[in-house]
């Protein structure tokens, strides 16, 4: 089954280092509820993203450090399944924080926080992988130089590299339009009405590429087992 074959990229990916420094800079901050009441950076941790954006609009940065603690990792992670090299993926994820930053004012408080977050990195990522297309460097699946060797406690591990190898040569196959929303939606599980919020598709539009891209990958990975047992 297609879940099967994509299984192996969707184990967890290694920690790694934060890419903005905005969290621990501004700590000392407080905010005032509408009461008056005094709302420290400790009490972020339970206020919706929509307040956070607020208060990060009127110059807190310890709201919007919050912001970041809640979405850098799965960010990173987004982003490290279209480019393997961590230098990368964690330049590009600064600058993803960056412009979210440099944009607030223009974020509509009435849609959700996430999705337009994810639409800024994505797009960033597909915005530099075709610029590696056109210089003549596909990159898309490139080796990191900080790939970590085997873990030797695992019984003959290259046939999990063999296969994670197997999945990124076909997924590379299949367009950049089907493939952003198989990577979306089977490796990073968000949902057909997120992944339309975050590429600014209709879901209809999403639906149909999702099934399109599963038929691709489908009949591109039986292609090469047949050619593999010729």
């Amino acid at each position: 089954m297609l879940a099967d074959k994509l299984e192996p990229l969707t184990q967890s990916i290694s920690e790694m280092e934060s890419p903005v420094a905005l969290t621990d800079r501004g700590r000392k901050n407080q905010s005032q509820t509408p009461d008056g009441a005094i709302l420290t950076p400790l009490e972020y941790e339970g206020v919706n993203d929509a307040r956070l954006v607020e208060e990060a609009r009127n110059g807190e940065k310890a709201a919007f450090g919050e912001l970041v603690n809640r979405y850098e990792r799965r960010l990173m992670r987004v982003i490290k399944r279209f480019i393997r090299d961590e230098e990368i993926v964690r330049d590009l994820a600064q600058e993803t924080f960056l412009r979210v930053y440099g944009k607030l004012e223009m974020f509509d408080a009435s849609r959700r926080f996430g999705p337009w977050l994810f639409r800024i990195g994505v797009n960033l990522t597909l915005d530099y992988l075709r610029k590696q297309k056109r210089r003549g460097r596909w990159a898309l699946f490139s080796e990191s130089p900080a790939e970590k060797m085997p873990d030797p406690s695992v019984v003959d591990p290259r046939i999990y590299q063999n296969l994670q190898e197997e999945v990124r040569a076909v997924l590379a196959e299949i367009p950049e339009n089907y493939r952003s929303v198989l990577i979306l939606r089977d490796l990073e599980n968000f949902s057909t009405s997120e992944i339309a919020a975050i590429l600014d598709r209709k879901e209809a539009t999403i639906r149909w590429r999702l099934a399109e891209a599963r038929t691709r990958f489908q009949k591109l990975w039986e292609q090469r087992v047949l050619e593999e047992n010729a």
